[in-house]
């Protein structure tokens, strides 16, 4: 009688849990239902407000018609229909401020190297950098002071060629008159030529022969970028080097009287440098050396 009790209520205890799975099955069906039920009566409202809308506004048309602007006024303004226009990108309708912000930032990084290989930089930096060792005063003026020196006078004598980049490429880009790859190109122009105007034509003419490229051995339309930036360094070098050179002679000679002087009268146990250095010093001051190695080096690049 035990066990019959028992297997009656387990199979009680089934039964319940069946009807509890068949209630929840029916319950989530019916949800399912209601649902779709629900999405197919908003696709059909929404449907049905798309036709009245097209039907409302089927003699829509844009303010002007395609492939139609002349002007920077109309290149920055998206027309697409009678009631609404965007403007985007302040005037030229090629990039947008997150791009132009990145090239921004990625010319910013690039200047200093553009500055050192492009510009009279160079050559001014080397210059002083011999004046200092020709007068053996180790670091005075020290490094700081001799690349600042070099960079405000390179910003004086690149002065006019900044000008015309910007007047020529920046001021017209800005204004939407060109395009991004005109005004690199109209950008590029003046450098190129100041470069050109530095550079020796041997230097050009070896780099040339190098990269297989034909050359009259004076237009500089023929001569690529990328031959005349390692051309004018290596005779920015070559320059320098030469000046520094001159700038050395008269302190040679000085060493060599004090050495000289010393051996004379049996100090050859003083090193002569120690007696020149004041005698050097006192030589360049009197010749106003600073005004004659500074003016002149200016001049090297306006004639």
């Amino acid at each position: 009688m035990k066990n019959k009790s028992k297997q009656y209520n387990i199979c009680q205890e089934l039964r319940k849990i069946a009807c509890m799975f068949c209630a929840i099955i029916v319950i989530l069906l019916a949800d399912i239902a209601v649902v779709y039920a629900t999405a197919e009566d908003d696709a059909a409202q929404a449907g049905q407000i798309l036709d009245n809308h097209l039907e409302e506004n089927e003699n829509r048309t844009n303010i002007d018609d395609p492939g139609t602007a002349q002007t920077g006024e109309d290149l920055q303004k998206l027309n697409i229909a009678n009631n609404l226009t965007i403007t985007y990108d302040s005037g030229n309708g090629e990039l947008n401020g997150n791009l132009r912000i990145l090239l921004i930032l990625t010319a910013i990084a690039v200047l200093p190297i553009l500055l050192v290989t492009m510009t009279s930089f160079t050559r001014i930096l080397i210059v002083l950098h011999f004046t200092r060792q020709a007068l053996n005063t180790q670091s005075a003026p020290p490094n700081q002071v001799l690349i600042a020196i070099s960079l405000f006078l390179t910003f004086y004598i690149m002065q006019p060629v900044f000008a015309k980049v910007y007047t020529e490429a920046v001021v017209p880009y800005d204004a939407g008159e060109i395009g991004f790859e005109e005004a690199i190109q109209f950008a590029a122009d003046p450098m190129r030529q100041f470069m050109f105007e530095q550079t020796q034509r041997d230097d050009i003419a070896v780099f040339m022969e190098m990269a297989n490229v034909a050359w009259d051995g004076e237009t500089l339309s023929q001569v690529p970028t990328t031959v005349l930036i390692p051309s004018f360094i290596v005779s920015e070098l070559r320059s320098a080097f030469i000046i520094g050179f001159e700038i050395y002679v008269p302190f040679i000679v000085i060493d060599m009287v004090v050495a000289s002087v010393l051996m004379s009268m049996g100090m050859m146990m003083l090193p002569p440098t120690t007696i020149s250095m004041p005698f050097k010093i006192l030589l360049f001051v009197l010749a106003d050396g600073w005004n004659e190695v500074i003016v002149n080096l200016v001049r090297t690049f306006l004639t």
